[in-house]
């Protein structure tokens, strides 16, 4: 049984998805304070965390940056609907994906076991060599040049996407579908947001340029060299 933690300062609220992903076979615990909430997502108890940005107190966005400071568990953000910064500074801090409020709880549950099954290791015992890149697939392990990368699990998911298709443009679309899960949406930045993080992981080609390249217009390409 996978653990969800809820960290949102509207009880009510937290009742009712509770309720609803406990019936879709999830255990939840929940926190309504940034700083208690964080306290808990580091405390290794959940598979996944789903947090609202506007928290009493400490933001949600410092509770992320919190998180991400020791753990890569996965997180979804709980945005206000139409708040392009606050949902793009939350994936630049790691963030793996979000969902505008009010949510439907069913698309939540939908999100949740996407942002799981992306970080369950695979049956794969492949490894993946490209250029300094090393991906051992069933150990989701990502390393530059023998260093290991502490990379999320969407960002593991979106190297290792591109790196089984090295040498060939991915559209935003398969990368959108294959690593979060879900069709792209109209002027969802989420991949490019993604890809960008990814970028400042990962070292440089010999001529100073990131070996993830933008293909103006279609998609990502990683450089086989």
């Amino acid at each position: 049984m996978n653990r969800v933690l809820l960290i949102d300062d509207d009880e009510e609220l937290c009742e009712m998805l509770a309720e609803y992903l406990e019936a879709e076979g999830f255990e939840v615990a929940a926190a309504h304070n940034g700083e208690e909430g964080a306290q808990q997502a580091l405390a290794g108890d959940a598979d996944a965390v789903v947090l609202d940005i506007m928290l009493p107190g400490q933001s949600g966005l410092e509770s992320l940056r919190q998180i991400r400071q020791q753990s890569l568990v996965p997180v979804i953000m709980l945005t206000a609907k139409g708040d392009d910064v606050d949902r793009i500074v939350g994936l630049e801090l790691g963030a793996d994906d979000y969902l505008p409020k009010p949510c439907n709880p069913r698309e939540l549950v939908a999100r949740l076991r996407a942002v799981l099954r992306r970080a369950t290791p695979g049956m794969a015992r492949d490894m993946l060599q490209v250029g300094d890149v090393t991906i051992r697939s069933a150990e989701r392990v990502a390393e530059w040049a023998g260093e290991r990368m502490a990379l999320t699990s969407t960002e593991f998911n979106l190297l290792e996407t591109l790196a089984r298709q090295a040498g060939r443009v991915v559209s935003k679309e398969e990368l959108s579908e294959r690593v979060l899960g879900h069709p792209l949406s109209r002027y969802d930045r989420s991949v490019d947001v993604h890809v960008s993080n990814l970028r400042r992981k990962l070292g440089q080609l010999p001529d100073g340029r990131s070996p993830i390249q933008t293909v103006r217009g279609i998609g990502y390409q990683l450089v086989a060299v």
